[in-house]
């Protein structure tokens, strides 16, 4: 096991990493000076930009910025490939991307920290913060709820709530409820974040809650009881409780001019030949999704990491507590919860059930086995993944974070599984 260090002064050269911060952000990020020096070995680490370059070359991703982590070191930070292969833009280790469903662990973070401070209840109904939901129903026939859905139910998608038809291969076609999302058109992005939990909140629920666990608009509701909670903005909240902190300079809801040439974009898909459809990020939205929308780069989002990693502080930053961290690690699926039939065709070996080996906490899968999953890793490690082809993941046994940044491929799961085998492999 390495030795804990909390507090770590960055490294001479540190801004050619993208790492450089103001002086109230230092004091928490080291490069390590030889991969060896966090127990990784160097020639099977560089396995990893390799990869992701034959991956360039095969035409299957444009390019990918890589990250890992281990004890309060990093041991990796790297640019593969392009940042836009139309325009033969190569990537850089600041590009920034859109990080779809990574944007959902800060928003559970942002609500347990109101959790903590006593503004926020996980058994609370979601109605106390959106009056709206105490009329909500269940399913076409508007059945009576056998109990309201909770904050608790929303950070672990146990809430009722679905999203509507995910492009899933080989999908089971759409539900009714999604059907009935699509009417109420859901998700329009000229609503705000009040209008929206409004109006899913008058569309029914898949099931009652607590009984299913469905990937959804959960944390795009959360996002919102945060809003209520805390009197803020969702995004005036991210900055002034998280992304400031935490020095995370290049994470937000939109991209001002200056930056907007940093974007990743993503490039026609050789096996679907279209090019994946991005979110516009240019300009301010009127509604903070909190369930995905946030823009980050892989130097940013390791400081997420590592504040995790640390048990909820990063130098002189302390978000929650390490007990607060530990909470939202802990698997919090309730007994006798189902799946839905679309989850092993969108998550694969990684899906939150227990069929592969992992929950789901608050906020980010979690593993419950070292067996089942097709992946190495640690009984207790948490991650979570964007649809636009980034990822995440913690391992607390190992004191290892990896992140990886990437935009559009159709296969995104093949890059988690890859990302994991190559990781763990340069363990020495």
């Amino acid at each position: 096991m390495l030795p804990r260090r909390a507090a770590l002064t960055l490294v001479a050269g540190a801004a050619a990493t993208g790492l450089a911060r103001p002086a109230a952000a230092q004091g928490d990020l080291q490069r390590a000076a030889r991969p060896e020096d966090v127990g990784l070995a160097r020639d099977r680490l560089a396995r990893i930009p390799a990869w992701l370059q034959a991956e360039v070359e095969a035409n299957r991703i444009p390019g990918a910025v890589v990250a890992i982590g281990r004890g309060s070191r990093l041991a990796m930070l790297e640019a593969v490939g392009f940042r836009d292969r139309d325009a033969k833009a190569p990537m850089q280790r600041d590009s920034l991307f859109q990080i779809a469903s990574m944007t959902k662990p800060v928003t559970s973070l942002a609500a347990m920290m109101l959790v903590e401070e006593g503004r926020l209840m996980l058994w609370h109904p979601v109605s106390r913060y959106i009056p709206e939901f105490k009329e909500t129903k269940v399913g076409t026939e508007r059945a009576p709820l056998e109990r309201e859905p909770t904050v608790l139910d929303l950070l672990r998608h146990t809430s009722g709530l679905t999203y509507g038809a995910l492009p899933v291969p080989g999908g089971a076609g759409v539900h009714p409820v999604q059907e009935a999302y699509g009417t109420a058109k859901v998700n329009d992005l000229g609503q705000t974040g009040a209008e929206f939990a409004a109006n899913i909140a008058r569309q029914p629920l898949m099931a009652q809650p607590g009984t299913l666990w469905e990937y959804s608009h959960s944390t795009d509701v959360l996002g919102r009881v945060v809003e209520v909670a805390s009197g803020q903005p969702l995004d005036a909240f991210f900055q002034e409780r998280i992304l400031g902190p935490l020095g995370m300079a290049d994470t937000a809801f939109w991209v001002p001019p200056e930056k907007a040439a940093r974007l990743a974009a993503a490039q026609v898909d050789p096996v679907t030949n279209r090019r994946q459809a991005m979110l516009p990020v240019t300009d301010r939205p009127k509604w903070f999704w909190g369930g995905q929308g946030l823009v980050s780069t892989a130097g940013d989002y390791v400081r997420l990491c590592q504040m995790f990693l640390n048990g909820g502080r990063l130098g002189e930053a302390q978000l929650v507590s390490r007990r607060t961290v530990a909470l939202m690690a802990s698997d919090h699926q309730p007994p006798g919860v189902q799946f839905g039939p679309g989850l092993l065709r969108l998550f694969g070996g990684l899906a939150p059930a227990p069929v592969t080996g992992y929950g789901f906490g608050l906020g980010f899968a979690v593993r419950t086995l070292e067996g089942r999953s097709p992946v190495p890793g640690n009984v207790g490690d948490y991650f979570w993944a964007g649809a636009f082809g980034t990822y995440f993941w913690i391992d607390p046994k190992e004191e290892l974070y990896a992140v990886l940044m990437l935009q559009g491929p159709s296969d995104r799961v093949q890059y988690r599984y890859a990302m994991r085998q190559l990781v763990y492999g340069a363990l020495s």
